[in-house]
């Protein structure tokens, strides 16, 4: 699917047929066809558009001396779809890249994912009309700084529901929630990656070595790096108390194992006694004391039971 977008000289942005000179293109899951277009209308270097349609590759910018195409990998957040998450009950997160090309010589930019991406989705419905396709510089930051919020809302949605399962984990050590944890911790693991990646691309942007910055950029490219470092800070903070949180129920788990290992110990115990008494009495030996009386041998185990019950007690018992 490929969406062309322009600002006319009133400042109003609407949807126009085919790309021309000032416009945004917005590509989405591209054809054979569409990308033949991108590689021969709009004249957009094939490692590129290779480089747009993997989907692991990781956020970096890259810079064509030929052409001066700049090429823009952002990592986005995304739902992760029911059919790859641990648990289809519980929402679950991951990343994909967003590609954002600039092509100073078509005056053109250009941005090119493989999936349908929630931010871009937004600016060419919500914040269609506070953009200006004119302003390329602008219009990426816009797009990285939009990214940068919903890892913070997607951030937020991930802490609320460890709480959510921490609650239930208390109550019962449940499978169900111990692997709900892990989901949240594999999210966690995919945001810190991808976060550290998009500041990585931040600071190449702000060098200015790739793309030119102006002065009224430079205001909004701080905004986007003070929304990308809280966002890898709450990353972190949450990684770490998941981190403690498992390691926590992990040695309650184990802590359980024993106190049960513990108890079956004492039971073993105290059942072998009265079988090795009477195990003696059973033999054919005619110097045990009270062989003719039957019931020494009951009295003779009922004094081990209590003697190994009561050195039982005595012991530390785990806690």
């Amino acid at each position: 699917m490929i969406e062309c977008f322009l600002t006319d000289a009133e400042g109003t942005t609407h949807q126009i047929p085919e790309p021309q000179p000032g416009c945004w293109v917005n590509v989405v899951a591209p054809t054979a066809d569409e990308q033949a277009m991108l590689h021969d209308q709009l004249g957009v270097v094939p490692e590129f558009l290779r480089s747009a349609l993997d989907d692991e590759e990781s956020s970096h910018v890259d810079f064509d001396d030929d052409t001066r195409q700049t090429l823009v990998i952002i990592d986005c957040p995304f739902v992760e779809d029911e059919r790859e998450a641990e648990d289809p009950t519980m929402t679950q997160y991951d990343t994909h890249p967003l590609a954002v090309l600039v092509l100073p010589e078509e005056d053109i930019i250009v941005t090119l994912s493989l999936r349908e991406n929630p931010t871009v989705k937004d600016f060419t419905s919500r914040y269609i009309f506070h953009m200006n396709t004119h302003q390329r510089m602008r219009l990426l930051l816009g797009i990285f700084l939009r990214v940068a919020q919903r890892y913070l809302l997607y951030l937020r949605n991930i802490n609320r529901q460890f709480i959510k399962n921490e609650k239930a984990l208390q109550k019962s050590l449940a499978n169900e929630d111990l692997i709900k944890m892990l989901g949240l911790e594999k999210s966690l693991v995919y945001f810190s990656t991808s976060l550290k990646a998009d500041e990585a691309t931040l600071v190449r942007i702000n060098s200015g070595r790739s793309l030119k910055l102006y002065e009224d950029d430079k205001d909004l490219l701080e905004d986007v790096f003070i929304e990308i470092r809280q966002a890898i800070e709450m990353c972190t903070i949450y990684s770490n108390i998941l981190n403690g949180t498992m390691d926590t129920y992990g040695n309650v788990i184990a802590n359980n194992m024993n106190i049960v290992m513990r108890t079956l110990t004492i039971v073993a115990i105290v059942l072998a006694l009265p079988t090795i008494v009477f195990s003696f009495y059973g033999m054919n030996v005619e110097q045990l004391p009270f062989i003719m009386s039957p019931l020494f041998p009951l009295a003779l185990s009922v004094v081990a039971v209590a003697v190994a019950i009561f050195v039982m007690q005595r012991m530390k018992p785990f806690k």
